[in-house]
């Protein structure tokens, strides 16, 4: 599967690049905690959560179209779907909005799985029908307490402190994303503006962000963004997630301030996706856990 992914970049003419597995920055992002190491004379530094970073700056220095195949660590990530260490096909594609992008994931995913399973054509929802579809949530006029009664019904647990888009991810976690791609893959799209990420924000009443993410059998396998390039704005994000783990009690990294420079000094309209590599292995094999596709776990490393 490797070989063959690296095989269809090839023919598309995109780039494979490698950028470090180490960084004197983290990630902002409220949901992911980074692993941290110290470097002799240079103090703390942080393994990749994703290298969405580092290769943003080689798109802003003119690298053309590019992916990689990495490992990748997040902390507290241990379960039937998370190792600590993981591998992720990431990639990006000037020109193209999420629209485009998801069409190529389900390409590629196809030709992954090819040997091992043929697959249907691809469903598309957006975030606001998949909520209202499984969960009998209308997104977009619920209240907090709305959004608490519905997990209560379903028998999840909503603390009281939770906000409204922790509230959200429960719901979309452990109600939605499981329902989701039991026949063919699915693409859960135009998610919530407040949670954008790093996506750029479309036009409309509420506006919604540029962001899918792909289900297949229940498993969540890709997350994609049409590309924010707005430094300023980016900035303004981190800021907030900062905020937001301040108030959580959550640990803080020095905001990336070589990506904001780059996306400040200009990076080309494109796309970017990353897919998690041993969860495709996973549902390539019919296997019900992340263990059973990976020689090494983090209980056996």
């Amino acid at each position: 599967m490797l070989a063959a992914a690296r095989d269809f970049f090839a023919r598309r003419g995109v780039l494979e690049v490698e950028t470090p597995v180490l960084s004197a920055a983290a990630v902002s992002d409220p949901q992911i905690d980074s692993l941290t190491t110290q470097v002799a004379g240079l103090g703390t530094h942080h393994l990749g959560t994703s290298p969405e970073y580092a290769m943003k700056r080689l798109l802003a220095a003119g690298s053309g179209d590019i992916y990689q195949i990495c490992k990748v660590f997040r902390d507290a990530e241990r379960g039937r779907w998370h190792n600590p260490e993981f591998t992720l096909i990431e990639w990006y594609r000037q020109g193209f909005d999420d629209a485009a992008l998801m069409s190529e994931v389900e390409t590629l995913i196809g030709c992954l799985l090819a040997p091992h399973r043929a697959l249907e054509p691809a469903e598309r929802l957006s975030y606001a029908v998949a909520l209202e579809r499984h969960a009998g949530v209308d997104v977009h006029r619920a209240s907090d307490e709305d959004l608490s009664a519905a997990a209560r019904r379903h028998g999840i647990v909503c603390r009281a402190e939770l906000d409204r888009d922790a509230k959200l991810d429960l719901l979309m976690g452990l109600l939605v994303g499981p329902r989701l791609g039991a026949e063919r893959p699915c693409f859960v799209c135009d998610y919530p503006a407040s949670q954008a990420s790093l996506a750029r924000l479309k036009p409309g009443t509420p506006p919604v962000a540029a962001r899918f993410e792909l289900y297949l059998g229940g498993v969540e396998l890709a997350n994609g963004f049409h590309e924010l390039a707005d430094g300023g704005e980016q900035r303004a994000r981190f800021e907030r997630d900062l905020a937001l783990r301040r108030a959580r009690g959550r640990p803080t990294a020095p905001l990336d301030e070589n990506l904001l420079a780059a996306l400040s000094a200009g990076m080309p309209d494109c796309a970017g996706v990353a897919v998690g590599f041993d969860r495709l292995v996973a549902v390539a094999l019919g296997a019900p856990r992340l263990a059973d596709a990976m020689a090494f776990t983090i209980d056996n490393a």
